[in-house]
C-alpha cells in the first residue's frame, strides 16, 4: 500500500491517481514537494479539492479499460522511487 503525498489516503501499490483526492500518483511523487513549497508561499490552502470534472474523469479512466503495459510497468516499478526527477530530454 501507498500512502499519497497530498490527502494521505492508503492506495494500492498500482493505482494511477489516488482514489481520495484524484491526484495522479506517479506525478504527486515527482513533484509534490515543490508545489507543496509553491502553495505555502503563496498562502494556499495546502491539499486543495480537486475539480469535479477531473475527478469524474478520472474516476471513469479508473473504471475503464486498463492499458496491461500501463499496470505492469506500475506493478514492476511502483512509485516508492519516484522522488528522483529524471530528464526527458538529452542533456
Amino acid at each position: 500500500m501507498t500512502e499519497c503525498p497530498q490527502c494521505g489516503t492508503m492506495n494500492e501499490d498500482d493505482v494511477k491517481n489516488c482514489k481520495g483526492c484524484r491526484i495522479n500518483m506517479y506525478w504527486a511523487f515527482q513533484h509534490y514537494e515543490e508545489l507543496a513549497r509553491l502553495r505555502q508561499e503563496n498562502k494556499l490552502p495546502p491539499a486543495p479539492q480537486s475539480a469535479s470534472f477531473l475527478v469524474n474523469t478520472s474516476k471513469r479512466i479508473d473504471d475503464g479499460p486498463t492499458a496491461g503495459w500501463l499496470h505492469n510497468t506500475i506493478k514492476k516499478f511502483g512509485f516508492k522511487g519516484a522522488g528522483k526527477k529524471v530528464s526527458t530530454t538529452a542533456e
